[in-house]
């Protein structure tokens, strides 16, 4: 620094010196989040507390602050305006009182505004590390739309410190294309993710369902996205294309999880355009040649991630409503975050080649008194994400798949991950709006609870992998599906009957049910996250007799495969753990292989034959 300071005497100027050159109405910008300028910023006040008539109405622009506000104080709102690009909580009182701007963009387009000179930049307050032997700095953690402030402001004010990391990419500036240089070294400011409660565990379970061996990541910040970090340990290759690093991404580098191999661009390298995290993040990344920060007009424009393949973004949202319209951005008229770099990344991503988007929401807000599931988004709420923008939401209560579902399929799906306080109101609303079926049956009460601790993986004798799992009550779609695969044979040994159809009055017996009174089991083959269903296994409580009665059946090109054998094992299984004595069942006489399958489970079996049909007694051995 020595040397530089003989080299260029003229950028080492005092910092009252400096900010006497702000003219009234002058625009000023002030680097992002964790990379702010602190001691520039306190400068900045202090100067205008000793000269409180040096300037006015001066234009702060800036994505967000994690820092302190000195200059949203009362006392200087004749010298300062603060605009934002993105509503923080240091600015959300002072916008919703219009004491400050809000100017909803998307984050991607950001630096255009400034390259194209339609927001013109007097003065731009960053923070820097220190120089290299050759005259370069880093503009460290916060690159996101610094760069294009500093190509672009008229006068670039730089505070180097000692502390700031060097970081691979775009960020680096020779001391010459810099007008004033601070030094002062003083702690960055960190983000520490609150730690993930009971509810963003379970959530962060759910998320990591869906994540697969190499997915390229975006993930934001916050309680739940940092859960999901830590149930990601045992990935293999993921990438990372995202505009926030935090310290949950680093702990999946370090791990080995996120090793960039099977990226489509940027192969080998984790891209983001800022860092928000602990100071071990800040040294992890410098230096580090695995990293590499771009701008967001790069990281987070919706073509360059459209060419990522399998690439999934995770986000979060304030309400989504029963058709699957998003809002992360206000609470109705409120002004509660902004647009920020959610969309680029979430329609970017509908259009890659494997991508999945995924909402990932606590089911309420304010201690549990609002459900963020709403019939209708809150009026004069911005919609965020539309329709079309959404795969998978998921909740505490579990995962809904949107992407090519019909409205009433989306509602019921909504619904069922909904807080359970809340999904009666949730269906009768749904059916006032014409959302779902008038007639549609909702089993509210532990009874309607689904027991995801039930679900299984099982291998067949034939070795067919299939997912066994309750049906849930958005299963109807699938069920008719499964129904009609059968053959007119198979149904009738099913159900006794020549009857072939399946309307929505008959399947909802099937897929709306009391779990505490009823099971049904279905046999799922999985492939490339689709769902098909292979067999189906019920047993409906006979609490007289303290029996169940049983029945299931198998897909046509299915059977033979050992699909039976495991449903039934698994049914009585399930019985005996409710305490059951044994099953009942009518089978056809002429059902041979049901009738050979019942024996092979080893039950005290006695039958009565008429009109063609076996009416079965099975107890179980260890109950006689």
């Amino acid at each position: 620094m020595q040397k530089l300071r003989q080299q260029y005497p003229e950028k080492f100027a005092p910092v009252d010196r400096i900010f006497s050159r702000i003219q009234p109405g002058n625009r000023i910008f002030i680097g992002t989040g964790c990379g702010e300028p602190q001691y520039l910023v306190r400068s900045l006040v202090d100067y205008v507390s000793a000269h409180p008539k040096a300037f006015f109405d001066a234009e702060l622009l800036q994505v967000w602050t994690l820092g302190l506000a000195p200059y949203m104080d009362e006392k200087f709102k004749e010298n300062f305006r603060r605009n934002s690009f993105f509503i923080g909580d240091n600015s959300r009182d002072a916008v919703n009182r219009g004491l400050a701007d809000y100017t909803p963009i998307f984050l991607s387009a950001v630096p255009n505004l400034f390259y194209s000179g339609l927001v013109r930049l007097d003065l731009a307050l960053v923070q820097t590390s220190l120089p290299d032997e050759h005259g370069y700095v880093s503009l460290g953690v916060s690159l996101d739309i610094v760069r294009a402030a500093v190509d672009s402001a008229a006068i670039v004010v730089a505070q180097v410190n000692s502390r700031m990391p060097r970081v691979h990419g775009e960020g680096f500036l020779n001391i010459k294309d810099i007008d004033f240089i601070v030094t002062y070294d003083e702690p960055l400011l960190e983000f520490s993710a609150t730690v993930p409660d009971e509810i963003s565990e379970k959530i962060g379970k759910y998320v990591s369902r869906i994540v697969q061996d190499g997915d390229t990541l975006q993930v934001g910040y916050g309680t739940i996205p940092n859960a999901i970090m830590a149930h990601l340990g045992n990935k293999k290759h993921l990438g990372i294309h995202t505009e926030l690093l935090s310290d949950g991404i680093v702990e999946l580098m370090k791990s080995g999880a996120v090793d960039n191999s099977q990226k489509e661009l940027n192969k080998a390298k984790t891209v983001a355009a800022f860092c928000m995290g602990s100071s071990k993040t800040y040294e992890f990344l410098h230096d580090n040649p695995s990293i590499e920060f771009r701008p967001v007009s790069y990281t987070n424009n919706p073509l360059v991630i459209a060419r990522q393949k399998n690439m999934t973004a995770i986000n979060s949202a304030l309400e989504i409503d029963l058709t699957g319209q998003v809002t992360s951005e206000s609470l109705g008229v409120f002004f509660y975050s902004g647009i920020g770099g959610q969309a680029d990344f979430m329609r970017g991503t509908v259009l890659a080649q494997g991508g999945k988007t995924i909402l990932a929401m606590q089911s309420t807000a304010e201690g549990g008194t609002i459900s963020k599931i709403v019939p209708n988004l809150t009026s004069g709420a911005g919609i965020t994400l539309t329709r079309g923008d959404v795969h998978y939401v998921v909740t505490e209560y579990g995962i809904a798949y949107l992407h090519g579902k019909n409205i009433r399929e989306r509602a019921m799906a909504l619904i069922s991950i909904a807080h359970p306080k809340f999904r009666q109101k949730l269906v009768d609303e749904a059916k006032r709006l014409n959302l779902i079926y008038k007639d549609q049956v909702f089993i509210h009460g532990q009874g309607g609870e689904y027991p995801e601790q039930l679900e299984a993986y099982r291998i067949t004798s034939k070795g067919v992998k299939i997912f066994m799992r309750p049906v849930k009550m958005t299963d109807e779609q699938s069920m008719r599906e499964f129904f009609y695969t059968l053959s007119q044979d198979c149904m009738y040994h099913r159900f006794i009957s020549t009857r072939r159809d399946m309307p929505h009055e008959r399947l909802q017996k099937f897929v709306a049910i009391d779990y505490s009174k009823e099971m049904v089991i279905l046999a799922i083959i999985e492939h490339e996250g689709k769902e098909t269903i292979v067999g189906m296994g019920q047993y409906i409580i006979d609490d007289t007799n303290h029996t169940a009665d049983i029945a299931f059946v198998v897909r046509d090109d299915y059977q033979g495969k050992g699909i039976g054998y495991e449903l039934l094992t698994y049914l009585t299984y399930l019985a005996k753990k409710d305490g059951l004595h044994g099953f009942t069942a009518e089978v056809l006489i002429e059902n041979e292989p049901m009738l050979h399958l019942f024996h092979s489970m080893g039950f005290h079996m006695s039958k009565i034959a008429e009109a063609g049909v076996y009416e079965l007694k099975m107890m179980f051995r260890e109950q006689q």
